[in-house]
């Protein structure tokens, strides 16, 4: 009469374990990190959305509005950092940009107005660039740079005057659009070009609408 066949060990136990740890790990945990760090990769290297928290850039963007972002706009970065590995391009006059605030940190949603090498005036929020008024023919309360136009609101006054400055190289200056209520550029001072992180491509929700795409 055969023996019968000894119980498995508390090692065979664990060994097993072991075994079909490793192999969910291989099935089921490793693709699904994979998934998340492409998909974390993803937002913070090419798009996002930014919630508009005041009304420093009305009537563009109001408060609450929820606005898509292409954070690849100025390059291709090392997500989470400032190094660029693939160049495409320089913020440019008329964007409506995302950075981090030089003095205070918080983040903001402003609109380039100069670059590097421009000559700046403002006086009662009209802008001149290079001693060009940027106000649209006809319109006081708009500026064009070049295809676009920027709709301004006047309403609270124009904010603080700037006269006669220069953009130093690799810097812009950002302002609001309702310039009296904006605390931009003439608080902070010039931002580092290679600081802004994203462009404002559209605006994807507001509450009085609800979902829709308006363009910037």
């Amino acid at each position: 009469m055969e023996s019968p066949m000894p119980p498995p060990s508390n090692a065979t136990h664990a060994a097993s374990r072991i075994r079909t740890a490793r192999h969910w790990l291989r099935r089921e945990a490793l693709p699904l990190l994979v998934m998340v760090l492409l998909l974390v990769t993803a937002r913070a290297s090419f798009a996002n959305h930014y919630y508009v928290p005041s009304g420093s850039m009305q009537p563009t963007l109001e408060p609450g509005d929820r606005v898509a972002v292409d954070m690849s706009a100025y390059g291709l970065r090392v997500p989470f950092t400032r190094h660029v590995l693939v160049e495409r391009g320089q913020p440019q006059r008329g964007d409506v940009v995302v950075f981090d605030s030089p003095v205070y940190g918080t983040r903001l949603i402003k609109r380039v107005v100069a670059v590097g090498g421009d000559r700046v005036e403002l006086h009662d929020g009209h802008l001149s660039i290079n001693g060009v008024a940027m106000a649209d023919a006809g319109e006081s309360q708009a500026e064009r740079f070049g295809e676009r136009v920027a709709q301004l609101d006047l309403a609270d006054g124009g904010g603080p005057d700037i006269i006669d400055e220069m953009v130093p190289a690799g810097r812009v200056l950002v302002l609001g659009d309702h310039r009296g209520r904006s605390a931009d550029g003439r608080v902070f001072g010039f931002v580092q070009a290679d600081a802004i992180y994203a462009r404002a491509v559209a605006i994807y929700w507001r509450s009085s609408d609800g979902l829709g795409w308006r363009a910037l």
